[in-house]
């Protein structure tokens, strides 16, 4: 199946907000993925991105940001996003964004926006060695074959919806290796392609804004990978409930498109207590680094808590 085959979302119309005041913005379209608990959080951190870059001298470039899930947010009522101006420095400025839904608030961030120093000395960890992006397989073709392998007609089903939506969705993913890649010191790496579909060329504010939806794209999920939690399954060694709590990116480049294959590497360096994190790298095709990525989120078995003995007095 090639990429431009079935009608997809634009990403601009995912980012996309409404300015009803100098430092409030308000959602227009709100995604909730397929047998998610809430609103995609990939979408929620990229309309932060855009309302707080709205809010910025054009001479500062965001640098960084880190932000918390605190509450599921739902698709049938507008968030609305509130920039606090924190700090205007000569070579930094900090904004802050409350993400509102119904009174709530379901999202916090603290980003950070400085005037770029190109003259300073750099250095990067090299990108992996992988196959082109059209060498390896997209995931809708994966969904198919995997759905018309299953023996039970439920899992099948799951795994269809989950391949509609991966051909309406804006975003294309390739998967470099299904199993991840062994790196040493019983660390496992996965590796992943992804693009912005039939997308103009955007500027560098912009581009930032669609990096951090990508970044949430099967980010915690390594983490259960690593684990080996089984998916549409049941049993202490399958997957329960998997949510993001933090997120935080590290940008270090104004020369990326996303309507080009980023290459981006995951590894999940611990799980416990019911929680894991990941840690990722985006690279261009032509392997330079252009943002460090982390995030922590709930990685729960399917196993219930022991009870409690109770003494009688």
């Amino acid at each position: 199946m090639s990429e431009g085959q079935a009608e997809h979302e634009q990403i601009s119309t995912s980012l996309d907000v409404e300015q009803i005041d100098v430092n409030l913005f308000r959602s227009k379209s709100l995604w909730l993925p397929v047998r998610a608990r809430g609103v995609f959080g990939g979408q929620v951190i990229s309309q932060a991105v855009v309302s707080a870059t709205k809010c910025v001298n054009s001479a500062f470039g965001l640098h960084s940001l880190h932000c918390y899930f605190l509450t599921s947010a739902s698709p049938a009522v507008p968030i609305l996003y509130y920039v606090e101006r924190l700090r205007e420095g000569r070579s930094y400025s900090t904004r802050s964004v409350k993400a509102a839904q119904n009174g709530k608030i379901v999202f916090i961030m603290l980003c950070s926006f400085q005037k770029p120093e190109l003259w300073q000395p750099e250095h990067q960890w090299p990108m992996p060695e992988v196959p082109a992006p059209e060498e390896c397989e997209l995931e809708e073709d994966r969904l198919l074959r995997d759905a018309n392998s299953a023996d039970n007609e439920k899992v099948k089903n799951i795994l269809l919806d989950y391949r509609d939506e991966r051909i309406k969705s804006p975003v294309s993913i390739r998967t470099v290796t299904h199993e991840g890649r062994a790196v040493g010191n019983g660390a496992t790496m996965y590796m992943y392609w992804m693009k912005t579909k039939s997308v103009p060329q955007y500027d560098a504010p912009y581009q930032k804004a669609i990096l951090g939806y990508i970044s949430d794209l099967y980010f915690i999920g390594v983490s259960a990978n690593t684990l080996g939690l089984k998916r549409l399954s049941k049993g202490p060694d399958a997957l329960g409930m998997m949510s993001t709590l933090d997120h935080s990116i590290y940008y270090y480049s104004d020369d990326f498109d996303c309507g080009d294959s980023l290459l981006y590497v995951i590894t999940s360096p611990r799980t416990g207590s019911g929680r894991g994190v990941v840690h990722g790298r985006m690279y261009t095709p032509t392997g330079k680094l252009v943002a460090v990525m982390s995030q922590e989120g709930v990685v729960r078995a399917d196993r219930q808590a022991p009870k409690e003995n109770k003494a009688k007095l």
